[in-house]
C-alpha cells in the first residue's frame, strides 16, 4: 500500500526540513516491503527519489528491524552498519534514523538523515526526528486514503495554473473594481452575484488578514506608491486559498487606479505552513531571522519562554527585543555561527525577567539564522542541587570534626540558595526555647563587604533572642519556619534592643527561613537563611535542597556527638588499665598516653614504672598485636604477669621475658606482643660517681632512646631484632647493659610515634632523633609534650604511649618539678647498693 504513494512533494518537504533542523547533508524517507523504496528525500541524486533496492542493502532495514532510534555516529566503526554498501562507498559516514510504524506498531519504512562525515548526535536530534517521523507517518496515511482525491486536486491545480493570473482595476474615487474572471474565481467570487466594489472581495478575506491587506491598499493609494500583499480566501467550503498580489497607483488622465495582478500561492504556501504548524507544536522554541537578525517567525514555545507575545517580536531585531543577548555567549554563538556557516550548539542563562537556562541549537541557512531553544532550567537546577549536595557530602565526610564540617555549609549555601545564612550548633543542654547551647559557628553573605556584619550580628543574636523568636519556635517544634516578607521587622520583634537590632537593620533581610538540622531524636543545629527584597521569598526548591541538606548535616552532628561519647569510654577505659608511674629518689618518670585519632576502639598499647623489692627500678612499654577489645585484653593480661613476675622473682629483664612468654603459652593467651624491659641499678660506686647502670631486653620493640646531657643521642639497641612475646617460649632472650650519667634521660614509646602511612620506620626513626636533640634540656613534662606535639603533627593512625624517665643528680634534693617520689614501702628509699669492687 504504502509503495504508491512513494515519491510525494510532502515527503520531500518533511525531509527537507529534518535536514535542515539537523544541520546534515541528505534526508530520506524509505518504505519497505520486499524491497526497499526511496519515497522522499533531501539532498539525494535526482533519481534517488522512487527507486527502490535490496533490503538487506539498506540501513533503514537495520532502523526498522531495530524498532527503534538507530543512532549511528561513526558508521565505519559500527559493527551493525559498517559492511553496508551506502557505508563501504562512502556515501554514508554518519546517520541517525527512527522507524516509521503504522497502527498496528509494526515498522513499515524509516525517516533517516545523514552526512558523509562522523558527527555526535544529541538526544534533542533524535526527539526532533521523532517528531518529524509522526509527520511522515500521518503523511503517509491521509496519501493512502486520499490517493485519487488527491490526483483530482493536484489535475485542478494544473489547470488554474496553466489559466494564468487574475488582474483588478480599482478607482479610488468612485470605489468601481474591475476583476477578470480569473481573478472572480481565485478571490471566491461569482460573476453573477459580484458587485464590483472592493468590499465585495474583502468579504472574503480571511479574518486574520483582511486589515492587513486593507492597510496596504490604503497606503499605497495615499502614497502613490506600490501595492504587495499575500492573503488567504475563504472558500464557500470553509478552507482558504493563499493568493498573492502585486500592483501600482497609476494616473490616469488626472485621476488615479490601483491596478494590479495576483496569483495562486497556496500550492508554495501549504508546505511552509505545513512546516510552520509542525513548528508550532514542537516542545523547542523556534525564533528564525533574516541576514538583519529581524525576527520573521516565532512559535508558542519561544513565547512561553520570552515571556512576549510574538506581534512584539515579529519584524524586531533580535538585540532589540533581547537586549541582555548583547555581549554575552548568546551573542558570541549566533554570529559565529553566521561567520563560520556551520550549527553552533551550548548552554547558556538568561537573566530576568526571563530568569530560564536554555539549551541552544543555532542553525545559519541563507536566509538567516534559525534558533532553536530548549528549556533547561529544570535540569541545570537538578543538577546544582545534585552537584551542592555533593560538596555537602564531600564537606561532611572529609574530617572527622562535624562541626568544623558543619560550620563550613554558610560558604555552599551562599549564594546557591540564599543571600546571606548562619549556621547554628546546640548543645546537649540546651531544650525546648532555651537560649543555653546555642552557638552561631558558621556565616556567609554574597557581599564580601556584609561578611563581617554578618560575624558581629552572629556573635549578638543569641544572647537577644527572646524566648518567642523564631530559633526558638523552630528549636522546640523540629519543623522549618519560614517568613516570607517584612523579615527585618519581625525579628526585631524577638529582639532584646541593643547591638543586634542595629545590626539587623544593616543587614535587612525581606524574607528567611530557619529550618533544623535532626539528628536521632533531639534538634542539633539550625541553619538560617537570610534574603534581601530584590531576590524574593525563599523558594520553595531552595527550602527543599535545605532539607536535604539538614538532614544529612544533622546526623553527621549526631554522629559526631556519638563518637565522641564512644571515644571518650574508649579512652576511659584504656587509661583505667594503666597505672601511675613509681617515682623513686632522683629518678623521675613521666608517662603519657595518645589514642587513635581516627578510631574510637580501645587499643593495645601499654606502658609502666615500677620497683622490685631491691629497689632496682623497671621500665617497660609494649604493644599487643590488634586494635580493639581484645588487644586491650590480652595487653592487661600482659602487663600484668610481665609486673607479677619482675616483682615476685627480682629477675633481670631477658629472665622477666622468658618468663612471660612461659606464662602467655600456659595460660593460652593466643596473641603476639612486642616490649622491652629496661631495669636501672646503681652500686655504691656507681653512686658516688654520678652513673647508673641500664640494662635491658627487647622482644622486637623499637629501640629506646638515650639522651645524653651533652645533647646526643643514641639508641638502646642489640646485635640483632629479638622475637616477639608469643612467637617461642623456648627462645633465649638476650640482656644487653649501658651506662648512663647524671642528668641522662632514657625515652621508651610505642610504634604509634614514629610510624606513618606515608614514610617508613627508619624515617620515623630519623625524626624522633632529630627532635631528641632539639629537645635536650627541657624540663621532662615540656620534653614529652613536645615530642608528641612535633611526632604526631596533629594526629596519629596508632596509639602512642611514651615513657621518659630522667636521672637527676643525687648530690643535690629531688626538683619541685619531679614531684614527690613515690615509692612502695616495703622497698628501700634508695637502690640497694651491691657490693663489688669498682
Amino acid at each position: 500500500m504504502w509503495s504508491r504513494v512513494a515519491g510525494t512533494a510532502a515527503l520531500d518537504r518533511i525531509t527537507e526540513l529534518a535536514a535542515h533542523l539537523l544541520g546534515t547533508s541528505a534526508s530520506q524517507v524509505s518504505l519497505l516491503s520486499d524491497v526497499q523504496t526511496i519515497a522522499g528525500g533531501a539532498g539525494l541524486a535526482p533519481s534517488a527519489v522512487g527507486s527502490q533496492g535490496p533490503l538487506e542493502d539498506s540501513l533503514c532495514t537495520v532502523t526498522a528491524d531495530l524498532g527503534g532510534p538507530l543512532v549511528v555516529p561513526d558508521a565505519a566503526g559500527d559493527d551493525r552498519v559498517r559492511d553496508l554498501p551506502p557505508v563501504t562507498s562512502g556515501a554514508v559516514g554518519s546517520y541517525l534514523g527512527v522507524p516509521l510504524s503504522g497502527e498496528d506498531g509494526r515498522p513499515f519504512g524509516a525517516l533517516c538523515v545523514f552526512d558523509g562525515a562522523p558527527r555526535p548526535w544529541s538526544p534533542s536530534d533524535v526527539g526532533v526526528l521523532e517528531q518529524l517521523a509522526r509527520a511522515v507517518v500521518s503523511e503517509l496515511e491521509l496519501a493512502a486514503r486520499s490517493a485519487e482525491s488527491r490526483a483530482d486536486r493536484a489535475r485542478w491545480d494544473l489547470a488554474a495554473a496553466a489559466g494564468g493570473v487574475g488582474t483588478f482595476d480599482l478607482d479610488p474615487t468612485t470605489g468601481d473594481l474591475v476583476l477578470d474572471d480569473r481573478m472572480v474565481q481565485l478571490s471566491g467570487l461569482d460573476r453573477d452575484t459580484f458587485g464590483g466594489r472592493a468590499e465585495d472581495v474583502y468579504a472574503h478575506v480571511h479574518p486574520d488578514d483582511v486589515g492587513d491587506v486593507v492597510a496596504r491598499v490604503e497606503r499605497a493609494l495615499a502614497t502613490a506608491g506600490s501595492y504587495e500583499a499575500e492573503y488567504r480566501i475563504v472558500l464557500a467550503d470553509g478552507s482558504h486559498r493563499w493568493l498573492a498580489a502585486r500592483g501600482r497607483v497609476v494616473d490616469d488622465g488626472g485621476s488615479r487606479r490601483l491596478i494590479g495582478v495576483a496569483h495562486d500561492t497556496t500550492v508554495q504556501r501549504e508546505p511552509m505552513q505545513r512546516t510552520a504548524e509542525l513548528l508550532e507544536g514542537l516542545a523547542v522554541a523556534f525564533i528564525a531571522m533574516d541576514p538583519d537578525w529581524v525576527m520573521t517567525h516565532v512559535n508558542t514555545e519561544a513565547e512561553r519562554i520570552s515571556g512576549q507575545d510574538r506581534a512584539r517580536l515579529l519584524g524586531r531585531s533580535l538585540w532589540e527585543a533581547f537586549p541582555a543577548t548583547v555581549g554575552t555567549e548568546f551573542e558570541e554563538s549566533y554570529r559565529r555561527a553566521v561567520a563560520t556557516g556551520r550549527p553552533v550548539v551550548f548552554d547558556a542563562y538568561y537573566p530576568a525577567p526571563l530568569d530560564v537556562w536554555v539549551e541552544v541549537r543555532a542553525v545559519p541557512g541563507p536566509h538567516g539564522l534559525a534558533l532553536y531553544f530548549l528549556d533547561i532550567t529544570q535540569r541545570v537546577r537538578l543538577q546544582r542541587r545534585s552537584e551542592l549536595l555533593q560538596q555537602v557530602a564531600g564537606e561532611l565526610t572529609g574530617t572527622l570534626d562535624a562541626e568544623d564540617a558543619v560550620a563550613r555549609l554558610a560558604r555552599l549555601a551562599v549564594p546557591e540558595l540564599a543571600d546571606w545564612c548562619l549556621v547554628t550548633l546546640v548543645g546537649d543542654e540546651a531544650q525546648h526555647g532555651s537560649r543555653r547551647g546555642l552557638r552561631d559557628v558558621g556565616w556567609g553573605h554574597t557581599d564580601p563587604g556584609l561578611v563581617p556584619v554578618v560575624e558581629a550580628y552572629a556573635r549578638e543574636r543569641i544572647p537577644a533572642l527572646m524566648d518567642t523568636s523564631f530559633v526558638a519556635r523552630a528549636l522546640t517544634t523540629g519543623r522549618p519556619v519560614v517568613v516570607e516578607r517584612s523579615a527585618t521587622a519581625r525579628i526585631r520583634e524577638v529582639l532584646v534592643p541593643g547591638p543586634a537590632h542595629d545590626l539587623l537593620e544593616r543587614l535587612s533581610p525581606e524574607s528567611f527561613a530557619v529550618v533544623p538540622l535532626q539528628g536521632r531524636g533531639r534538634t542539633v543545629g539550625l541553619l538560617s537563611l537570610f534574603n534581601g527584597p530584590a531576590r524574593g521569598a525563599i523558594t520553595a526548591d531552595a527550602l527543599t535542597t535545605v532539607s536535604d541538606i539538614a538532614a544529612r548535616a544533622g546526623l553527621a552532628l549526631d554522629n559526631a556527638r556519638l563518637y565522641r561519647q564512644q571515644r571518650q569510654l574508649a579512652e576511659g577505659l584504656q587509661r583505667s588499665l594503666l597505672t601511675a608511674p613509681a617515682q623513686p629518689d632522683h629518678v623521675q618518670v613521666v608517662v603519657r598516653y595518645t589514642p587513635a585519632a581516627e578510631t574510637a576502639q580501645v587499643g593495645g598499647d601499654w606502658y609502666d614504672a615500677f620497683l622490685q623489692p631491691d629497689g632496682s627500678t623497671i621500665v617497660t612499654v609494649g604493644d599487643v598485636l590488634g586494635h580493639n577489645t581484645e588487644a586491650a585484653a590480652a595487653m592487661g593480661q600482659i602487663r600484668s604477669m610481665l609486673r607479677a613476675i619482675a616483682v615476685t622473682t627480682g629477675a633481670g629483664p631477658a629472665e622477666i621475658l622468658r618468663r612471660v612468654d612461659e606464662a602467655m603459652t600456659t595460660l593460652q593467651v593466643d596473641t603476639t606482643a612486642t616490649a622491652v624491659v629496661v631495669r636501672l641499678e646503681q652500686t655504691g660506686g656507681e653512686a658516688a660517681r654520678g652513673v647508673t647502670r641500664v640494662r635491658w631486653s627487647n622482644a622486637g620493640h623499637p629501640p629506646p632512646m638515650v639522651v645524653n646531657p651533652d645533647g646526643t643521642v643514641l639508641p638502646l639497641t642489640g646485635l640483632r631484632p629479638e622475637l616477639l612475646l608469643g612467637v617461642d617460649d623456648t627462645a633465649r632472650r638476650r640482656e644487653f647493659e649501658v651506662t648512663l650519667d647524671r642528668d641522662a634521660t632514657l625515652v621508651l614509646y610505642t610504634d604509634g610515634l614514629i610510624e606513618r602511612r606515608d614514610q617508613d620506620l627508619d624515617h620515623g626513626l630519623e625524626r624522633l632523633h632529630q627532635a631528641l636533640g632539639e629537645l635536650a634540656g627541657r624540663d621532662l613534662d615540656g620534653l614529652c609534650d613536645e615530642l608528641l606535639t612535633r611526632m604526631l603533627e596533629g594526629g596519629s593512625d596508632d596509639d602512642v604511649a611514651l615513657v621518659a624517665v630522667r636521672l637527676h643528680r643525687q648530690d643535690r634534693p629531688r626538683p619541685a618539678e619531679a614531684g614527690p617520689n613515690r615509692i612502695p614501702a616495703d622497698v628501700p628509699d634508695s637502690p640497694d647498693v651491691v657490693p663489688q669492687p669498682d
